[in-house]
C-alpha cells in the first residue's frame, strides 16, 4: 500500500513542495512591494502592476531596494525599463 509518508519522499513531491514555497515566496514579495509603491506614489497603474507581478524573486528583491531611492512615479518607470526592457 501506497501511503501518504511514500509519496512525501517522492522527487515529484518534493519538486511541487519548493515550487508551491517559491510562488508563495514570490507572491508576498509582489504584496509587499505594490503596497510600499502605493503608499509612497499612490495608486499605482495597471500596467505598472501587471508588470511588476511579472518580475522574478530577484527582480522584486532588486526592486524594493531600489524603490527607497525613488524620488517620483518616473523612477519606477525608468527603472523598469532599465531592468527589465519595458
Amino acid at each position: 500500500m501506497f501511503l501518504l509518508s511514500d509519496l512525501k519522499q517522492t522527487r515529484v513531491y518534493q519538486d511541487a513542495k519548493q515550487e508551491g514555497r517559491q510562488e508563495g515566496e514570490e507572491a508576498g514579495e509582489v504584496r509587499l512591494v505594490l503596497r510600499l509603491l502605493s503608499k509612497r506614489f499612490g495608486k499605482i497603474g495597471d500596467r505598472r502592476i501587471e508588470v511588476i507581478n511579472g518580475l522574478t524573486l530577484e527582480q522584486l528583491d532588486d526592486l524594493g531596494d531600489a524603490l527607497l531611492d525613488f524620488g517620483n512615479i518616473t523612477d519606477l518607470d525608468n527603472w523598469l525599463r532599465s531592468s527589465i526592457g519595458e
